[in-house]
Parts: C-alpha cells; sequence; structure tokens
C-alpha cells in the first residue's frame, strides 16, 4: 500500500486511468459525430476552433492529474515527467484554466448576441488570450519561486489562492450564465446549460475536497489513493460535462442544427418556425414571369425566385439569391420577437456577410462593414443595403442571360400548364384529358366513364356551386 501510494500503480489508479481514457474516446466522439454521421461541413471561426480547443484541454487537464499525482509506475526520474510541467503548466493554463476561458469566451458572445443584441466587440482569439492571462501570470510566478516537492505536492500557503484562482473563473461563467437568463431561447439552450453547471459545480466541490487532502495529508498512504482516484474520476466527468453544455448552442451552424437537432428542417427559416415567403396558395395560378417587370417584384414571386435560383448556381453565381432569399425569411419574422430575429440574423451573417463565409456576396466594404458593427442585430432594415446591392448585381450580370436560358422556358411551360389545369378546374368541374372526361360529382359513385356532355342534372350543378 504504502509504496504504490508514493509510486503509484495502485488497482485503484488504473481504474481511474481507464475511466480517463472511456471519458476521452467519448468526449472525442461527441466532437466528431457530427462531422462524420451527420456529413455537417466544418464551419469556420470559432464556432470550430474554441471547440476544438476545449477538447485538447480536456486532455491536456486529464493528462496532467496522471502523470503529476503518479498513478502510472515510472522508472525513475525524467525530464519529461517534471512536475512543473505537468502540475503547474498542463493542470494550469493549458487544462483546467484554458477548459474555463473558452466556456467565458462562449459565455460571453451569447451575452453580446443575445443582451446587448451586437456582435462581440473584441474578437474571440483576442479575448481569449486576454481571459488566459491570470492563468499564465499565476504559472510563471509559481515556476519561478518552486514551492513543489518532489511527489508534486506545495504547501498549505499555496492551496487557498489556487482554489481561489478556480473557484474565480467558475463564478465568472455562472455570472454570465445569469445575465443572459432571462432570454427565452428558441432551442432551450439555457435549460441544458443551468443542468450541465450543476453537474460540472458538484464535480468541481468533490475535485476541490480530493485536491485539499492530496495536498495537505501527504503522509497518509489510504487518503493519498482515495483523493487521487476521486480527481481523475471527477474531471473525467467534468469535461464530459463541460462539452454537453450547450452555452454555444445558438452560435451553431445550420447543418449542426437541421441535421442533428432538427433533421426535418431544410432552413434555419423552417428550424425557427418561419412560415416560408412568396407561396402560392393551393390552386393559384402561376403568374407568368414578365420580363418588362422589375426584378425586385419578380423575385416575390416564390416559383421565379426558385428558377432564377437554380440559374444562378449554375452559373456559380447563387449567392445573391440565396441572401435574398433568406432576408425575406427574416421579414416575416415580427420586429418584436427579438430572439427569433437574432437567430436568423446571425445564421445570414456568419453564412453570407462574414469574411470568408461559405456563401460569401459581394457587397462593398462599407456595407459589410455597416452590419458588422451594428448595435443592433434585430434591427428591420440591417440588410436594406446589401439587398440594394446585390439587387444592381443581379440585374447587370445575371437577368438578361435569364430570359434566354431553359430555365426561363420551363418556368413558363409550367405556368402556362397551371393557368390551363386552373381554367379547365373552374369550368364546372369537366377535366378534359387525353382519355374521354369523367363527371366528378356525388352522383357518379363508381367514376364511371361517360361520354362528353351537357352538363343537365340539377345535382351535379348543386354539388359544384
Amino acid at each position: 500500500m504504502m509504496s504504490c501510494a508514493v509510486e503509484g500503480g495502485c488497482p485503484s489508479d488504473y481504474v481511474a486511468v481507464s475511466i480517463s481514457i472511456l471519458s476521452i474516446i467519448l468526449l472525442l466522439a461527441k466532437a466528431v459525430a457530427p462531422y462524420l454521421i451527420y456529413k455537417i461541413p466544418r464551419p469556420k471561426g470559432s464556432s470550430f476552433w474554441l471547440v476544438a480547443i476545449q477538447v485538447l484541454a480536456s486532455f491536456n487537464l486529464l493528462l496532467s492529474i496522471v502523470m503529476a499525482l503518479n498513478f502510472l509506475k515510472f522508472k525513475g526520474r525524467h525530464w519529461w515527467n517534471s512536475c512543473y510541467i505537468w502540475s503547474v503548466w498542463f493542470e494550469g493554463p493549458l487544462g483546467f484554466g484554458l477548459l474555463l476561458s473558452c466556456r467565458i469566451v462562449q459565455g460571453f458572445q451569447l451575452y453580446n448576441i443575445f443582451v446587448k443584441r451586437r456582435l462581440p466587440p473584441i474578437r474571440s482569439y483576442i479575448f481569449l488570450p486576454l481571459v488566459l492571462l491570470p492563468w499564465i501570470a499565476g504559472s510563471i510566478f509559481i515556476h519561478m519561486k518552486k514551492p513543489l516537492n518532489n511527489r508534486c505536492h506545495m504547501g498549505a500557503q499555496w492551496i487557498i489562492p489556487i482554489t481561489c484562482l478556480h473557484a474565480l473563473y467558475i463564478a465568472v461563467l455562472v455570472g454570465l450564465t445569469g445575465a443572459v437568463q432571462h432570454v427565452e431561447f428558441r432551442f432551450h439552450e439555457l435549460k441544458d446549460l443551468w443542468r450541465g453547471i450543476l453537474v460540472s459545480a458538484c464535480c468541481i466541490g468533490i475535485w476541490v475536497v480530493a485536491y485539499i487532502l492530496n495536498e495537505v495529508h501527504e503522509e497518509i498512504s489510504w487518503v493519498q489513493i482515495v483523493s487521487r482516484f476521486l480527481l481523475l474520476v471527477t474531471t473525467s466527468i467534468l469535461v464530459l460535462a463541460f462539452f454537453s453544455i450547450s452555452l454555444s448552442q445558438p452560435l451553431i451552424s445550420l447543418m449542426s442544427l437541421r441535421k442533428k437537432d432538427h433533421p426535418e428542417c431544410e432552413t434555419m427559416g423552417h428550424a425557427l418556425g418561419i412560415p416560408d415567403s412568396g407561396l402560392l396558395l393551393q390552386g393559384e395560378p402561376t403568374q407568368f414571369a414578365d420580363p418588362n417587370e422589375p426584378l425586385d417584384k419578380l423575385l416575390l414571386n416564390r416559383k421565379f425566385r426558385q428558377s432564377f435560383m437554380a440559374f444562378a448556381d449554375g452559373c456559380l453565381a447563387g449567392e445573391s439569391v440565396h441572401f435574398y432569399d433568406e432576408v425575406q425569411q427574416l421579414e416575416k419574422v415580427p420586429d418584436n420577437d427579438h430572439v427569433r430575429r437574432i437567430y436568423m440574423v446571425r445564421h445570414i451573417i456568419d453564412k453570407y456577410i462574414a469574411p470568408g463565409a461559405t456563401m460569401e456576396v459581394n457587397i462593398s466594404h462599407r456595407c459589410r462593414q455597416e452590419i458588422l458593427s451594428t448595435l443592433d442585430l434585430a434591427h428591420p432594415d440591417l440588410f436594406k443595403n446589401a439587398v440594394n446591392e446585390l439587387m444592381q448585381l443581379m440585374k447587370m450580370n445575371l437577368v438578361n442571360d435569364y430570359w434566354l436560358s431553359a430555365f426561363f422556358m420551363k418556368l413558363k411551360e409550367d405556368a402556362n400548364m397551371r393557368t390551363v389545369n386552373h381554367e379547365l378546374e373552374e369550368f364546372g368541374g369537366w377535366n378534359f384529358s387525353h382519355r374521354l372526361s369523367s363527371v366528378h360529382c356525388a352522383d357518379d359513385p363508381f367514376h364511371q366513364e361517360h361520354s362528353p356532355r351537357k352538363p343537365d342534372s340539377n345535382s351535379c350543378d348543386s354539388d359544384l356551386q
């Protein structure tokens, strides 16, 4: 017992290591599954790299505990199992500190977008190092003072400031969560967030107690074995709980939302319950797309917009039409429904406006900066100037070629067919087809075929009326 308590390799140590390995496997599976199973394209920007950094920080945290507390029995001491590498740097700035810092950055984004209704004033790649700075400063200070003994334990005077640093970051995360608790999120993110924080808080409470016992009662073998077992197991649960917190859920891509949580939704508008814009009523004839009509009026017709969008996609210039279509979806949301408008606006910005977006539209730098620096993401005229610029671009580059394309010819044929069918339906219920027409009324229950004749039955007339 005494030997494995000091040198490592106790049976409980191997059980704890196995649990930590399993947690890392589950963590990686949860992170990779959307891209392998649901075929979600890799998002750009902080939506991807913040998640990737969290996975790395979780691995560093677990590995640092295993190496620093002698879970595995190594023969001799080497430079790579130095206490200052694992207990100070990998556990602090590269582990727990980095993990909490990523969550704080995501909370900061959430607070700015849904409470302040603006994009974060500081970019994530700048804000994250600033949040992590106290951990880096603390690690440098400890490395200079060198308070660790050969078993990677500190004196009692160091325990309180280290514990306070951990608690400070947890308090900041809880504070950011409390600041957005009044927001009625569309996909129940806040409920999942509080549940994750509750689980994490319980794990951190046990973790702190085990950490203090492991540091203070260095001479008691069974305390060392039990405390380090609890440290690794609770940390394994903690990293899974943190990763499951849907703090960044409102900021994820449309494809992730659609295929993972709402597979029946084809667009962000459908996922948000926004009715389609420009829908034709059932039985209404499709109006012919007159080339003399203004483009903005023609695009209000959904059939024309779909045909024009297919033509633009074939010309590798469909971004403008897709952008217009999603802005039309946004206009269906009431101005006082700020949450749904922000969801939709954030999606449009990420997909069409942000530099390097997957379908970045060709608008002026001034117009782009007006959108990215807006103080109200829910403003009803946020994309007005962008739509006007793209409308002029489509008139110059796409419209004239569209009138000569096969897409317009097909739309014209469909419009003629729908018009003829609609007129026939209004003509007393007669169906003039290549076969002998059939009378559709209650007096013909067996749907027998008849020769075309003049309707002289009062019952048929009354039924049709």
